[in-house]
C-alpha cells in the first residue's frame, strides 16, 4: 500500500500540481492551470489576484486525484512552492486588501532607496539583513503601500508571501519559513531572525504583522476539514513549510549539499548553490538566501536568457531544433561575434537601463547561425559572470544541474559545460519545484511520524539524473570562453555608464 504526496508549484504564469508515489518514487500524474497578470497597469507595475492562485490549486489537487484514481486515504502530505518576493496583504478578517505585487514589479525603486538610506547605506543594509534591497524583494512593496495607498496600509494586519498565503488557505495557519523569508529583505539571513532595523525602516508596527518563522522540516499545519471533505482526503494530511520556487527547485534538482549548482534557463536565468554557511556578498550582487532545508542558497539572477534565443528564433522563423542546429554549425567563440543580451535591462550586473549589444559584427559573422550561437553564448557568459562571483565568495561547483527550456538543447548544454568549466546534466523529471515541494513534504512527514530521515537521503531516492544529457567541458573551448568572458566583462563595465546616457537620449 503506497503513500502519496502532492507537490504544488504556484508560479507567475501557471500553477503545476504533481502526485508523487513515495514508495516507488514515481510522479504518477500532473496537472496545470494558467492565469494572467492584471492588464492595463502603469509601466513597472506587475500584479496578480491571489484568488487566481487558489483557483488553480483547487483545480490541480482535484485533477491529480481524479486522474490517478488512487486511494485518497493514502495521501499523507502536501508541499507548496511559490513565486518569491510577492506581497499578499491581509486585513483583520484575513481578507486580501488589494492585488499582490509580484517579484517582477519594479515600481518600488524609490522605496528601495528610502529603505537603504534609513538603514545607513548599502554596506549597513547588507550588515543588517545580508542582502541589498532590490525592487523585486518584498520590503519595498510594503513601504510602497504605506506611501501610495495609506488607506490600504491602515487596514494591513498580516504580510504573507504567495506560498504562505496558499499554506494559510490550506491549513488556516499563518507561517513563513526562512528560505522564502530571506527574499523579503526583512530577514537577517545569518541568524534566521527578523531584522529589527529593517522592520523599523518601514514601520514600527510591521513586526506584529509578520507570521511565525518555522523550520524547513516543520509543518505549516494540517489540511482544513472543509478542504479535506471537498477533496475526499483524510483530515490528518500534513502541509509542510513549503518555500520559494528557487528553494523548492533546489530540492527538486537534488541541490542539497555543497558542490552541486543548479542553473535554470528560462525567460530569465538563475544560478544557485547549496552552502553550509551564509554566503554574504559585500557588493550585493549575489542574493544571500537561506534554502528550505536548513542551509543557505546563494543565488544570482539574470534577466535575459531565453529572451535572447527566442528573439533570434522568432525573427528568423526558426524552430527550436533549427535554432540549435544553426548554433551548432559555428565554432565555440562564434568567430568573435559576442552578444550582450540586456534586452530587458539587467539585474546582474546591475544595469537597469541596459540594452542588447552585438560586438564583433562583420560580413563573416552577419549570418543566422552566428546570431543563434551569439544568443546562447551571450546568455551563458552573463550567467557565468554571476557564477564567477560565487566562486570568489567560496562556492566551488563540481556539477551543474540544468533545468528550464534552454536546457533541452544539447548544443546549449555543451556551451554551458565549456563556459562554466564543469559537467552539466539534467534531472529526469522537469517539474523541479513541484517535485521539490513534494519531497519536502515527505521529509516533514517522516519527522512528524518520529522517523526522521535526511533530505539528502530523500533526494538520492527521488531525484534521478538523465545521464543521456550529460555534457563535459572541452579543454580547448574552456580556454576560448575564458578569453570571451574577460572581453564580455570589460564591455559590460565600459557600457554601464553609457546605458544611462542612452536612456536619457531616447526619453527626449
Amino acid at each position: 500500500m503506497s503513500n502519496y504526496f502532492i507537490g504544488i508549484d504556484s508560479g507567475t504564469q501557471s500553477t503545476k500540481t504533481i502526485l508523487l508515489d513515495a514508495d516507488s518514487g514515481e510522479v504518477i500524474t500532473s496537472a496545470s492551470q494558467a492565469y494572467e497578470l492584471i492588464e492595463g497597469l502603469p509601466a513597472g507595475h506587475k500584479e496578480q489576484h491571489p484568488q487566481a492562485w487558489l483557483d488553480a490549486v483547487r483545480f490541480g489537487i482535484a485533477a491529480v486525484l481524479s486522474q490517478s484514481g488512487i486511494d485518497r486515504a493514502q495521501v499523507r502530505g502536501i508541499g507548496v512552492s511559490g513565486q518569491q518576493h510577492g506581497f499578499v496583504a491581509l486585513d483583520e478578517r484575513n481578507e486580501v486588501i488589494r492585488p499582490a505585487k509580484l517579484w517582477c514589479d519594479t515600481a518600488t525603486s524609490a522605496e528601495c532607496e528610502t529603505i537603504i538610506g534609513r538603514l545607513g547605506g548599502l554596506e549597513k543594509t547588507i550588515a543588517a539583513v545580508g542582502n541589498g534591497v532590490p525592487a523585486g524583494f518584498t520590503a519595498s512593496k510594503i513601504l510602497w503601500l504605506k506611501t501610495h495607498e495609506p488607506q490600504n496600509f491602515a487596514r494591513l494586519r498580516s504580510v504573507l508571501l504567495p506560498h504562505d498565503y496558499l499554506n494559510f488557505w490550506l491549513t488556516g495557519r499563518k507561517t513563513m519559513e526562512c528560505g522564502d523569508a530571506s527574499g523579503t529583505a526583512l530577514l537577517d539571513v545569518r541568524n534566521r531572525v527578523w531584522s529589527k532595523a529593517a522592520l523599523a525602516a518601514i514601520d514600527p508596527a510591521l513586526a506584529g504583522m509578520l507570521p511565525e518563522l518555522i523550520g524547513s522540516d516543520d509543518l505549516a499545519g494540517t489540511l482544513r476539514a472543509e478542504l479535506a471533505a471537498e477533496f475526499g482526503l483524510p483530515t490528518d494530511v500534513i502541509v509542510s513549510s513549503g518555500g520559494g520556487d528557487n528553494m523548492m527547485g533546489a530540492i527538486g534538482t537534488g541541490n542539497v549539499a555543497p558542490g552541486v549548482v543548479t542553473v535554470s534557463l528560462g525567460t530569465s536565468g538563475t544560478i544557485y548553490a547549496c552552502a553550509a554557511q551564509p554566503v554574504i556578498d559585500p557588493q550585493g550582487e549575489i542574493a544571500a538566501f537561506c534554502d528550505s532545508t536548513g542551509k543557505w542558497l546563494p543565488l544570482v539572477c539574470t534577466m535575459n536568457v531565453t529572451v535572447a534565443t527566442e528573439m533570434v528564433r522568432e525573427r528568423f522563423n526558426l524552430s527550436h531544433a533549427a535554432l540549435s542546429e544553426a548554433a551548432a554549425s559555428t565554432p565555440a567563440g562564434n568567430d568573435g561575434l559576442l552578444l550582450i543580451p540586456f534586452f530587458e535591462g539587467e539585474r546582474t550586473p546591475n544595469a537597469p537601463d541596459g540594452t542588447g549589444i552585438y560586438f564583433g559584427l562583420r560580413e563573416q559573422t552577419y549570418t543566422i547561425p552566428h546570431f543563434a550561437r551569439a544568443a546562447m553564448e551571450g546568455a551563458t557568459l552573463g550567467l557565468n559572470y554571476g557564477l564567477n562571483r560565487m566562486r570568489a565568495l567560496g562556492i566551488a561547483p563540481t556539477e551543474i544541474r540544468a533545468t528550464g527550456g534552454g536546457a533541452k538543447s544539447a548544443v546549449w548544454r555543451q556551451i554551458l559545460a565549456d563556459v562554466f568549466n564543469a559537467e552539466v546534466v539534467c534531472v529526469q523529471n522537469e517539474e523541479g519545484a513541484a517535485v521539490g515541494a513534494a519531497v519536502q513534504a515527505v521529509w516533514a512527514y517522516h519527522k512528524q511520524q518520529g522517523q526522521p530521515v535526511s533530505i539528502e537521503t530523500l533526494c538520492q531516492r527521488y531525484i534521478a539524473l538523465d545521464e543521456t544529457t550529460r555534457a563535459k567541458p572541452n579543454a580547448d573551448h574552456v580556454r576560448r570562453y575564458q578569453q570571451m568572458q574577460t572581453l564580455h566583462d570589460q564591455i559590460v563595465r565600459d557600457l554601464i555608464p553609457a546605458f544611462s546616457t542612452h536612456r536619457q537620449f531616447i526619453q527626449h
